[in-house]
């Protein structure tokens, strides 16, 4: 550990953790595998970007990450492999400031998202409703005993309507 931990003269109250950083913490301890939604982080050396996306992605939560890079490219490509709902390029957490983006994680981070467009899904329900709108000449489209002929009927019906033939 770097700075923080617990320090009771510090604390305003029992629930209290001050931001702490921790060095080089085993892969098995709660610190990397859980989130903790402290002022903790950990922070651990890679060979490169690949270790570091293999790693963050071995978690099976994926609320958000941040993906530092000197090359757009890079970062961008980093950021689509990353498993999470969200991610940010050299910055950390802008991804929450931009209302019309959706707020949300993925795995054992939970479902479902908040703001923007799919934030505004999650309070209604899709239904899809068919019907047969007109029926063809001897013959329902919508019933298993259709005859042989009925879907060269229907295709020439498309074409009619549609202006495309075969």
């Amino acid at each position: 550990m770097i700075t923080g931990g617990s320090d009771p003269d510090a604390s305003p109250g029992e629930n209290y953790v001050p931001p702490t950083v921790l060095l080089d913490v085993p892969d098995d301890a709660l610190a990397v595998r859980e989130e903790t939604f402290g002022p903790t982080i950990t922070i651990t050396k890679v060979r490169d970007a690949e270790e570091a996306l293999e790693r963050a992605n071995a978690t099976s939560y994926g609320l958000a990450g941040s993906i530092f890079s000197g090359s757009s490219r890079k970062a961008l490509d980093l950021a689509r492999r990353m498993r999470s709902g969200m991610t940010s390029i050299n910055s950390v957490l802008t991804f929450a400031s931009v209302p019309a983006l959706p707020f949300g994680g993925v795995g054992e981070s939970g479902f479902g998202r908040i703001h923007g467009e799919d934030g505004l899904k999650e309070f209604t329900r899709s239904k899809s409703i068919t019907r047969q709108r007109f029926a063809l000449p001897g013959s329902n489209l919508t019933s298993f005993s259709r005859p042989a002929n009925a879907t060269d009927a229907l295709a020439r019906v498309i074409g009619v309507l549609h202006g495309r033939h075969r």
